[in-house]
């Protein structure tokens, strides 16, 4: 079992920069595919970002492609998502989520792929 701490949020300014970590306790970061998804209010909680267990592949949502930026340092059991040109569609708690698998080339972009979550950060960016 892994747990997921969330940091990094607040309130930027549209064109803005944020970068949130995802700290990970508990069993071997490294095993886990991971992922960064958001929420809006009133909204399903959505996709943004994927990472394979070792870094070598990553996936975007078009929403965020050029502009976010998701890495992974398993020596410090740390995700991050480096957010930059920030605009107000992207205000909503963005939670880190964890998937064990024993495969080093898989990643995952469905909630439902998922089983390790944190409690998620709050972004709002203002126009």
């Amino acid at each position: 079992q892994v747990q997921l701490v969330e940091s990094g949020g607040g309130l930027v300014q549209a064109g803005g920069s944020l970068r949130l970590s995802c700290a990970a306790s508990g069993r071997t970061f490294s095993s886990y595919a991971m992922g960064w998804f958001r929420q809006a209010p009133g909204k399903e909680r959505v996709f943004v970002a994927t990472i394979t267990r070792s870094g070598g592949s990553t996936y975007y949502a078009d929403s965020v492609k050029g502009r976010f930026t998701i890495s992974r340092d398993n020596a410090k059991n740390t995700m991050y998502l480096q957010m930059n040109t920030l605009r107000p569609e992207d205000t909503a708690v963005y939670y880190c989520a964890a998937r064990e698998t024993p495969n080093p080339s898989y990643y995952f972009t469905g909630v439902n792929n998922y089983n390790f979550w944190g409690q998620g950060t709050q972004v709002t960016v203002s126009s």
